[in-house]
């Protein structure tokens, strides 16, 4: 058995210079998948609006569906440090508000740590979630929740001014006491300066290799989701094409009275047929 890393395993990962393998997971059975393959860490993250729900985005999440899924993916990954995101609005608000809902990941669901968006304009969020004993990850560059003022899904950090506000936000997140930090969609150069900048491990997705490690979503992993694929991601199989060609298939047996065959079904005991089809002929 695997021993859980923890934080201080995941700093010493970035002091040697070995990378951090990071994957959403939304369910049981992935989680158990995500375990066997060697995961360093899982995020339960607000993405399973469009993975697991269909919405077009991550606003509608509610912090009910983030523990339950988190608590699911706990029962399947006893052993891997596991990430609670939080939705939009379970922090923003107040301090109070943050502290409480980042404590039920922990109290409720088992999570080690907590995620949240935002920089500069989160700090103060950040420090009281630390203040309360819960260790944070810090997530800036792109922040879906707040797209909206980003001017839809973009990359950040492609002009200098832009640039100069992601690594400042990446300073601000290490300063409230964040123990780590995603960037997403950034240019590989800033994602490269920022691993460098701070003491804390770096995450990334989308935010180049140099960085402390990686993080997927695990639908665009395996090929689940059809919707769209961003520029950062790899295929790694085509579950969605395994996964329909096999329904197809039942389809087919189905419609054919191929199946199901005679392995498929259960038999009387011996003799109770006989008596059976006296009774009921």
């Amino acid at each position: 058995m695997t021993k859980k890393k923890t934080i201080h395993d995941f700093c010493d990962m970035k002091a040697r210079g070995e990378k951090i393998a990071f994957l959403t997971a939304y369910d049981y059975p992935t989680a158990q998948f995500a375990q066997a393959a060697g995961l360093d860490m899982l995020l339960v993250g607000d993405s399973l609006g469009m993975c697991v729900y269909g919405y077009s985005g991550t606003v509608p999440v509610t912090m009910e569906q983030c523990i339950g899924h988190a608590e699911a993916v706990r029962r399947g990954a006893p052993d891997t440090f596991i990430v609670g995101d939080m939705p939009f609005m379970s922090y923003q608000t107040s301090c109070e508000v943050a502290v409480e809902n980042a404590g039920r990941f922990l109290k409720e669901a088992g999570a080690d740590a907590i995620k949240l968006e935002g920089g500069v304009r989160v700090a103060s969020r950040i420090k009281a979630i630390v203040d309360a004993g819960i260790v944070v990850m810090g997530h800036i560059g792109l922040t879906p929740q707040s797209s909206g003022q980003l001017g839809g899904h973009k990359v950040q950090g492609r002009t200098l001014e832009s640039a100069r506000m992601v690594v400042l936000d990446a300073l601000a997140v290490q300063d409230a006491g964040a123990h780590m930090v995603l960037l997403e969609a950034i240019p590989p150069e800033v994602g490269a300066y920022i691993t460098r900048a701070l003491s804390i491990p770096v995450l990334a997705i989308g935010a180049g290799v140099d960085c402390d490690g990686q993080l997927l979503i695990v639908a665009d992993v395996t090929g689940q989701f059809q919707t769209f694929t961003p520029k950062f991601v790899k295929k790694y199989c085509d579950v969605a094409g395994m996964v329909t060609g096999a329904m197809r298939d039942y389809v087919a047996e189905v419609k054919a009275q191929a199946f199901p065959a005679e392995e498929h079904c259960y038999h009387m005991l011996e003799g109770e047929e006989e008596k059976f089809r006296a009774e009921f002929a």
